[in-house]
């Protein structure tokens, strides 16, 4: 008893309170006069909408929790609230329940959930290891080269593991394997790069590939949903994988030169390498089929609209079905079940249905025409627009241990906000695009995303390491942004 009244005096106000004062914040909503051209369920959507945020940002409560809460008050609240379409009479709780569940019959909620069964696979059969292993063993012992290989295995994993903290679980232990192998100290400036390279490296790529991260899912489907148009996974690679490229340079860069290892070469480092790729002994039929699978899949995923119509939904679906298939597949549900990050999906699923919520009762419009108005976007250059929104969402992304939560709350908000300004010739689709690989800006702080804390979970590095090199990563990556919308993205006609 005494423990436990001891941990939770240590916990921050902000996480011991956050729950009673989202509350406290969210009865303020309520109770106030409905602001003219905003309906009440609007306002009350905007209640439910700060109140996640300051869960979110506060973790006073888990994130499966915090989502069966949210959609609870979505239930309750816009049920006793006055229909949209015929304000006379109330929506009832069961139209209201079937809002909040709205976001579960989403094709992107298929994609994120069938995703999060490929990394279950990659991992069962260990294949994810083998890959991020086999690039190792061809890199050298030079600390440089080694560095560069852990940035290269991010790449390369982004591709067929669809989950950025399945790629970050599985090559942490890999990373760890070869700092102990090679006898070097885990608190040394060696073990912090290469740990540190290992998070933000997965955090590049989750800009440059559609299908590497949930929170790109939530753009898509929101996309799709409000400005009807399908981005396919190569019309999205052709745009964001220049930026993750030419990041990954730069990550290799600061790093290097703000945390230079202690020594230029590690003795016996590929023999250590090999060593652990060797115990793995031979490739096994089910890593082999699972490698056919994933490749298929690929191909299917780059070629959507080219070669055929299936979408990336529906392909990743007809790949985890083989998966599961006897004699054909390569697990059992009883091998996937424990692997599955059930947490995810539902805060996924209540993510997409927020935000469906948030335009659907007019609660972004009106927000975006308050944000509009006080930042004088009205009809600003469309460069302009991009790096205020880019910069809102990077400070606001500090609060934020969640990307796909970030993306739930924040992507319908911009899409009203690029619908509301008069600039000639926007590209709000593009924009919107351009605006989500923002999203996954959790560069700074250790607990701006999973993958962050998965590796600072190790102790080979300090907060202060993590942030000493994330605020130059972080100000390089905004300009770069800016200096892509002003070139090659206005070449793509995305701005």
């Amino acid at each position: 008893m005494q423990t436990v009244l001891q941990q939770t005096a240590r916990e921050p106000l902000f996480k011991r309170y956050g729950l009673i004062f989202g509350f406290i914040v969210l009865l303020g909503i309520i109770l106030a006069p409905t602001p003219a051209g905003l309906p009440i369920a609007g306002q009350r959507m905007i209640g439910i909408l700060i109140f996640s945020v300051i869960v979110w940002m506060s973790d006073s409560i888990s994130y499966p929790v915090s989502a069966a809460v949210i959609m609870s008050l979505m239930a309750i609240l816009l049920g006793i609230s006055p229909d949209i379409a015929n304000p006379k009479v109330l929506m009832g709780t069961s139209k209201a329940l079937g809002i909040a569940l709205g976001g579960f019959s989403n094709t992107a909620f298929a994609l994120v959930a069938a995703a999060l069964f490929l990394a279950a696979a990659m991992s069962q059969t260990g294949l994810d290891k083998r890959i991020a292993l086999f690039i190792l063993s061809k890199i050298g012992a030079k600390t440089n080269r080694v560095l560069i290989g852990v940035i290269i295995v991010g790449f390369v994993l982004s591709f067929f593991v669809p989950s950025t903290t399945a790629r970050v679980s599985c090559m942490v232990p890999i990373v760890m394997g070869i700092i102990l192998a090679f006898g070097v100290d885990i608190k040394s400036r060696f073990a912090a790069v290469m740990m540190i390279a290992t998070a933000q490296a997965d955090s590049l790529w989750n800009v440059g590939i559609k299908t590497a991260a949930a929170q790109n899912m939530i753009a898509v489907g929101f996309i799709k949903s409000q400005l009807g148009v399908d981005i396919t996974w190569i019309e999205w690679f052709v745009a964001a994988a220049p930026f993750s490229a030419i990041m990954s340079v730069v990550l290799y860069y600061v790093l290097m030169k703000l945390m230079p290892p202690e020594k230029d070469e590690i003795e016996g480092g590929k023999a250590a390498v090999q060593r652990l790729l060797s115990e793995m002994g031979p490739m096994t039929f089910n890593e082999k089929k699972l490698l056919g699978i994933s490749l298929t899949l690929l191909f299917l995923w780059a070629t959507e609209k080219v070669l055929h119509n299936f979408d990336t939904s529906t392909t990743t679906i007809v790949a985890i079905a083989l998966m599961f298939l006897p004699r054909v597949g390569v697990m059992d549900w009883k091998q996937a079940s424990p692997r599955i990050n059930w947490g995810t999906i539902i805060l996924f699923g209540v993510g997409i249905s927020l935000g469906s919520a948030l335009l659907s009762t007019k609660a972004a419009p009106w927000l975006a025409k308050i944000i509009v108005s006080a930042f004088g976007l009205q009809s600003m250059p469309a460069l302009v627009i991009l790096a205020v929104l880019a910069a809102f969402l990077i400070i606001i992304h500090l609060g934020f241990a969640s990307a796909t939560a970030l993306a739930s709350a924040m992507i319908p908000i911009v899409i009203s906000v690029l619908q509301s300004v008069t600039t000639p010739g926007i590209n709000i689709i593009g924009m919107t695009m351009i605006l989500q690989y923002v999203v996954s800006f959790g560069f700074i702080l250790p607990v701006n995303a999973p993958q962050n804390m998965i590796a600072y979970g190790t102790e080979t590095f300090e907060v202060r390491d993590f942030i000493r090199t994330g605020i130059p990563l972080t100000i390089i990556a905004f300009v770069l942004i800016l200096l892509l919308g002003a070139t090659y993205w206005k070449w793509l006609d995305l701005v």
